[in-house]
């Protein structure tokens, strides 16, 4: 039986990495990995993460840490200070990786999952043509939702900041989302590492925080079962995202 894996924010920590697919048993004959986005940045080894995932022809999605890198890469924005691309961005097969990389869609479908870096707005009515042919080297407010938002309104407007967590008209995003549509799929996402692992009827939010220390997360589909593994150690500050 193949087994969809989904992993939580990898976020350039590919020993975590490698250990969670050493806890999964990870077989590459019949088992399909699918991160939620951010594979790469404020972790220890983007480039490792990135190349181990290109070695597992793993599918996911893109982040905004994804579009971040990209974005760099072509010139179109500066690298922060907390940003560990350099090795990315030094390595000789930069161009396979980022090709690799900006071939990730901003949402993937199945018949029982709906997988999302951050977040869908609840006015789409089709996630899939919404989030389709959006340039990943440019700014737009489709992609831009799709991989930030946590709290939005029914309409889909997002609050100024989302901390500390904003007052009523505005919830989780997943909220509005459920109550807005018979949803029969099981909705998957990362980018939320401050609300932690969250598991309910229809959601499993995957940021566990590995880079804050905490841990990688996945959720293997067909079993409806979680594994983890413990962070190393902390390689982010919280504070200063």
């Amino acid at each position: 039986m193949t087994r969809r894996i989904f992993l939580g924010d990898i976020q350039g920590c590919r020993e975590e990495f490698e250990r969670l697919l050493e806890a999964l048993r990870f077989d590459p004959a019949t088992d399909r990995i699918e991160p939620v986005g951010d594979l790469v940045n404020r972790g220890p080894d983007s480039l490792g993460a990135l190349r181990l995932a290109r070695t597992l022809r793993a599918g996911g999605v893109l982040g905004n840490h994804d579009l971040h890198l990209l974005r760099v890469a072509a010139g179109t924005r500066r690298q922060g200070p907390q940003d560990t691309l350099q090795g990315v961005l030094a390595a000789d097969d930069r161009g396979e990786l980022l090709a690799w990389l900006a071939a990730r869609p901003f949402v993937r479908a199945w018949d029982d999952v709906l997988l999302v870096h951050a977040g869908l707005d609840p006015s789409w009515r089709d996630p899939v043509a919404a989030l389709r042919d959006i340039d990943p080297l440019e700014r737009d407010p489709r992609s831009d939702f799709a991989t930030r938002v946590r709290y939005c309104t029914r309409e889909g407007a997002r609050p100024a900041s989302d901390w500390p967590v904003p007052a009523a008209p505005f919830a989780p995003w997943y909220e509005h989302w459920l109550a807005t549509r018979e949803e029969h799929r099981t909705l998957v996402f990362g980018h939320w590492a401050r609300a932690g692992l969250l598991v309910r009827e229809r959601v499993r939010g995957l940021d566990s925080g590995c880079v804050w220390g905490r841990a990688l997360t996945a959720w293997i589909a067909e079993e409806d079962r979680l594994v983890q593994v413990a962070a190393t150690r902390a390689y982010a500050d919280p504070e200063q995202e």
